[in-house]
C-alpha cells in the first residue's frame, strides 16, 4: 500500500524528485532529522571516494607532468608514439565499465573497488621501472583496464545512498577530486623533481613509482573503509538504515533492483542514454586534453619546466570551486541542462582566448575553465564510456608539431564543445516537452488504484513509467 501511495501521489507532482524532496521527510524523518541523516552519510561515504578518485586521475594524467621531465627523451619516444601511449589507455578504459558496474551489482563495492585499486596501483608503480615505447603502452593498457571501473562504479554506488535530486552535488564533490589531482599533481610533480638521479632513477619514473606507493597504500585501507550499502552500513543505526531504504524506495516508487539482464539491454536500447554518450564525449574530450597537455601548454609560454607544474595548479584550483558551487546550485533548483549551457559557454570563451592570443597572459586566463538500478548502473557506465571516448580524441588533440600556440587543438576543443552545447540544449528541450506531456495525461486521468498486475509492469519500465519525471 505504501508503495501504490508513493507511485499515485507521483502522477500528479511536477517531478518525482518533488516528491523525495517534500514527501519522504513528511513520511520519515523530519526535515532536520533527514539532514543530519544526510550529512552523517555524506562524511562516511564522500570524502574516502573522492579520495579514490582523485588518486586515480592522477595516476592516469600524471603523465603530463612526466613529460616535462624529459620522459620522451629517455625512452627515446618519436613523432606521436607520446600520443600513442596516451590514448591506448582509452579503449580498454572504456571496455571494463559495463562488465565493472555489473560487478558493482554483483559483488559488495567494498570488494570490488579495492581489487581494481590495488592493481591499478601495481601498474602506476611498474610504469616508473619501463625501458622503452613498448613498455609504456604495455603498462597503459593494464592502467586502463583496472582504472576503468571506477567512475561509473562510484557514480553507480551514490545512487544508492542518495535520492535523486541529492546526486548531483554529491558526484560532483566526487568529480571535483579530478580538479584537485590536476592542482596535486602539479605540485608533487614539482617537488619530485628534486629526486632526479636518486638510486640512479629518473625524476620521471620517481612520479609515476611515488604516486603509485600512495594510491597501493589507501587500496590496502579501502576494503575497511568503503562500506557496502545501507542496509549494512556500520556507522547507521537500525532506525537510520531503515530510513535511507525507506528513502530510496519511495523515490524510486516500485521500478526494479534485481540483477537481470533484460535491464541492461534496455539501457542499450534507450536513444537517449547515446545522446548523452555523445555530450560526454564532447565535454569530456577538453577535460582530458587540459589534463593531459596542460604543463606542456604553459611551458610552451615561456615558462620553465619547474615553473610550468606549479602554473598548472591555479587553473584546476578554480574549476575545483566552480564545480563544487555550479553542482550545489543546481541541485538545490533542480535546474542542470541551464548550468551545462553556462559553463559550455565559458569553455568555448576560454579555448577561445588560447587559440585567438598570443599573449601568455592572455593565454593563461583561457586555461581557467569549468570543468531502475542495474539500467542506471548500465546507462551510467555508458555514458562514461562516451567520455572515454573523448579521452581517445584528446590524446592526439595537441600534436608537438602544432607548438608552441597549439592553435588546431585549442580550434578542435571549441568544436567539440560547441556540440556538447547543441545536444544539452536538444536534451534539456526534449525533457520538458516530455515532462510536460507526461503532466497533461497524468491531470487528465487523475489518481487511479493500481493493482497488482500494473505494478508488476510497471516495476520493469523503469523511466517509462506514466509518473516519472526527468530532471532538466
Amino acid at each position: 500500500m505504501e508503495e501504490k501511495k508513493i507511485a499515485n501521489e507521483a502522477i500528479t507532482s511536477t517531478t518525482l524528485t518533488d516528491v523525495a524532496a517534500g514527501e519522504i521527510e513528511s513520511q520519515g524523518f523530519d526535515e532536520k532529522g533527514t539532514k543530519k541523516l544526510l550529512r552523517k552519510i555524506d562524511w562516511h561515504i564522500i570524502p574516502f571516494m573522492s579520495l579514490i578518485y582523485l588518486l586515480c586521475f592522477l595516476d592516469r594524467t600524471n603523465i603530463g607532468n612526466a613529460r616535462l621531465d624529459h620522459l620522451e627523451q629517455d625512452l627515446h619516444l618519436k613523432g606521436i608514439q607520446y600520443n600513442d601511449c596516451l590514448a591506448i589507455l582509452f579503449p580498454f578504459y572504456i571496455a571494463a565499465e559495463i562488465p565493472s558496474n555489473m560487478m558493482m551489482k554483483r559483488i559488495r563495492p567494498a570488494i570490488w573497488l579495492t581489487f581494481i585499486m590495488f592493481f591499478w596501483s601495481a601498474t602506476m608503480i611498474g610504469q616508473g621501472f619501463v625501458r622503452n615505447y613498448s613498455d609504456l603502452m604495455a603498462t597503459r593498457v593494464f592502467l586502463g583496464a583496472f582504472e576503468g571501473g571506477l567512475f561509473p562504479g562510484v557514480n553507480y554506488y551514490i545512487t544508492q545512498w542518495y535520492c535523486r535530486q541529492e546526486c548531483g552535488f554529491r558526484m560532483a564533490m566526487f568529480f571535483s577530486a579530478a580538479t584537485l589531482a590536476g592542482a596535486f599533481g602539479g605540485i608533487l610533480a614539482r617537488g619530485i623533481a628534486e629526486m632526479n638521479g636518486v638510486g640512479g632513477i629518473a625524476a620521471w619514473a620517481w612520479i609515476f613509482i611515488l604516486e603509485g606507493l600512495l594510491s597501493i597504500l589507501v587500496s590496502l585501507s579501502a576494503y575497511w573503509m568503503i562500506q557496502d550499502y545501507p542496509a549494512t552500513a556500520r556507522f547507521l543505526t537500525s532506525k537510520e538504515r531503515d530510513e535511507v531504504e525507506r528513502r530510496l524506495q519511495a523515490d524510486s516508487g516500485h521500478l526494479s533492483n534485481d540483477f537481470n539482464m533484460k535491464y541492461v539491454w534496455q539501457a542499450i536500447k534507450d536513444w537517449k542514454i547515446y545522446i548523452h554518450m555523445l555530450i560526454c564525449m564532447a565535454g569530456f574530450c577538453p577535460i582530458y586534453s587540459f589534463a593531459l597537455f596542460l604543463p606542456t601548454i604553459i611551458k610552451n609560454m615561456g615558462y620553465t619546466a619547474n615553473n610550468a607544474q606549479l602554473m598548472s595548479v591555479p587553473p584546476y584550483v578554480c574549476a575545483c570551486f566552480f564545480t563544487i558551487v555550479a553542482s550545489y546550485v543546481a541541485d538545490r533548483y533542480r535546474k542542470r541542462g541551464v548550468f551545462l549551457l553556462g559553463f559550455q559557454l565559458v569553455a568555448i570563451l576560454g579555448f577561445a582566448l588560447l587559440a585567438g592570443s598570443g599573449r601568455s597572459a592572455v593565454q593563461y586566463t583561457g586555461t581557467r575553465k569549468i570543468g531502475g538500478s542495474l539500467k542506471l548502473g548500465t546507462g551510467i557506465a555508458m555514458q562514461v564510456m562516451g567520455g572515454n571516448c573523448g579521452g581517445i580524441i584528446a590524446s592526439y588533440v595537441y600534436l608537438s608539431r602544432d607548438g608552441p600556440r597549439f592553435i588546431t587543438g585549442h580550434s578542435i576543443l571549441i568544436g567539440f564543445v560547441s556540440i556538447a552545447f547543441c545536444l544539452t540544449l536538444f536534451m534539456t528541450t526534449w525533457c520538458r516537452i516530455e515532462n510536460a506531456r507526461r503532466d497533461k495525461i497524468a491531470a487528465e486521468t487523475g489518481i487511479q488504484e493500481l493493482t497488482i498486475e500494473q505494478k508488476l509492469m510497471e516495476r520493469e519500465l523503469a523511466d517509462n513509467v506514466p509518473w516519472f519525471r526527468y530532471t532538466v
